[in-house]
């Protein structure tokens, strides 16, 4: 079982920077893939970043690509999304999860959720 609580959101201008944090409670969390998704209003949820349990790979969707790191410290147990030239379509709320092996970008492969963060990028 992992428990997950994302941090770090709030409101930035167009530009700016942000980073998330997503701590992690419960022992497999070093052998845990990990991605960061975001929903914004009315829409579905779409994957962000990923990687995998030692952070030797990592992936990212497209429109983030350049922008945005994900990284971890398996000994803080936590995950970070650093979030660079954040632009208005990256307001959403972003979502922590964990799944049990791999890497991937599809969220049912995930089997734990965070409650998520909000992230506003104001123009």
């Amino acid at each position: 079982q992992v428990q997950l609580v994302e941090s770090g959101g709030g409101l930035v201008q167009a530009g700016g920077s942000l980073r998330l944090s997503c701590a992690a409670s419960g022992r497999t969390f070093s052998s845990s893939g990990m991605g960061w998704f975001r929903q914004a209003p009315g829409k579905e949820r779409d994957f962000v970043a990923a990687i995998n349990w030692n952070g030797g790979s990592t992936f990212y969707a497209d429109s983030v690509k350049g922008r945005f790191t994900i990284a971890r410290d398996n000994a803080k147990n936590t995950v970070y999304l650093q979030m660079n030239s954040l632009k208005p379509e990256d307001t959403a709320i972003y979502y922590c999860a964990a799944r049990r092996n791999g890497i991937g970008r599809w969220s049912y492969e995930y089997d734990y959720w965070g409650q998520g963060t909000q992230v506003t990028v104001s123009s």
